[in-house]
């Protein structure tokens, strides 16, 4: 019942963000990185994969996840949602590397994945031979600044859970499958605690190989809306803002890098300091001012953004113009010292 993502048959450098916009869906860009050096040398064996990666590696650790005994590659919470169900501890990433190759053929081996390990922090020189497109102009993302990064790992299944940014993951070792839903459903998802978390973002409790429909009914009105793709080597998947995705890496070795970005300037403030802000003021207020305040965020923040201030002289608009750096630091002022009244 679920959707089978759309893809692509694609080169860069036919990729343009503003298509992948229009689409507003996830989509399999089929092949895009296929030519990439990594995607070659994984094509001879993942022993040639490592050695490629090796000779860029710098040696500054980096953060790894260990799974406990028996969770088979599902990092999430133990019993009490307050505790995980792996260790995270610094390592060496060419260590880690031989230890996945060495264990691979291994059904009992340890769960084990370094994951959002900045390329360029970790492995300086892989972009060069790796990338989506040029530098300049030729790069779709580089006005962007895209923040890009190694997943790496043995079979692993990351649990439901959505970014802020926009996101191209692209498959370069093993397999991986996404199954994804629109923002619309994360009622039915049934998200965790917002602290502690497995990874930085609320998770959904629902174990998609599993799903108790007892403790989470609604799970069963989401399944149908379900958007699944599957990646091979050289493909990648274009995820849409704010989307929610399992992630699972079906191979005994694993490698996915990914370039996050946000077309929203850097003084804006993240979304989630609105949420905890709300949740502090306004959540636990009786219906009939909820519902009021409700409309007032249609007004204000979820309208059109000229529509507060348009009435208004320009000179008058104050925190209702156009929203820049300096304005930016002016609302994060008040703020601070109203919250530390």
């Amino acid at each position: 019942m679920a959707y089978h993502v759309e893809a692509l048959d694609l080169r860069f450098p036919e990729l343009r963000l503003q298509d992948l916009y229009d689409a507003n869906k996830p989509l399999i860009l089929k092949g895009l990185v296929r030519e990439w050096a990594l995607v070659q040398a994984a094509a001879q064996s993942d022993r040639a994969a490592v050695d490629y990666l090796k000779q860029f590696y710098n040696g500054r650790p980096t953060k790894v996840y260990f799974g406990k005994p028996g969770i088979r590659g599902r990092y999430f919470y133990e019993d009490d949602c307050q505790t995980m169900n792996f260790d995270t501890r610094q390592a060496q990433a060419d260590e880690v590397l031989e230890s996945l190759l060495a264990s691979a053929g291994d059904e009992e081996a340890q769960s084990c994945f370094f994951a959002s390990t900045i390329v360029d922090a970790h492995f300086p020189g892989v972009r060069a031979e790796n990338e989506l497109g040029y530098p300049g102009a030729d790069n779709p993302l580089a006005p962007f600044k895209p923040r890009v990064g190694f997943w790496i790992g043995n079979r692993s299944r990351i649990a439901c859970h959505y970014d802020a940014p926009y996101n191209i993951a692209c498959c370069l070792t093993g397999q991986r499958r996404f199954t994804m839903f629109a923002p619309e459903h994360i009622a039915n998802l049934y998200p965790g605690p917002l602290d502690p978390t497995p990874g930085g973002q609320a998770v959904s409790m629902v174990d998609f190989d599993n799903p108790d429909f007892d403790r989470f009914p609604r799970f069963k009105d989401a399944l149908p809306h379900a958007h699944i793709a599957e990646l091979e080597p050289g493909d990648a998947l274009y995820l849409p803002s704010m989307w929610w995705h399992q992630v699972e890496g079906l191979s005994p070795f694993n490698i996915m890098m990914n370039y996050w970005w946000s077309e929203s300037p850097a003084f804006m403030g993240a979304g989630m300091n609105v949420l905890h802000h709300a949740l502090l003021s306004l959540r636990d207020r009786p219906d009939a001012e909820k519902a009021a305040w409700r409309q007032i965020f249609e007004y204000y923040v979820f309208g059109p953004a000229e529509q507060a201030g348009a009435h208004l002289p320009e000179s008058a608009r104050g925190d209702l113009g156009p929203l820049d750096e300096m304005q930016a630091r002016k609302l994060r002022a008040y703020l601070l010292n109203m919250l530390n009244r």
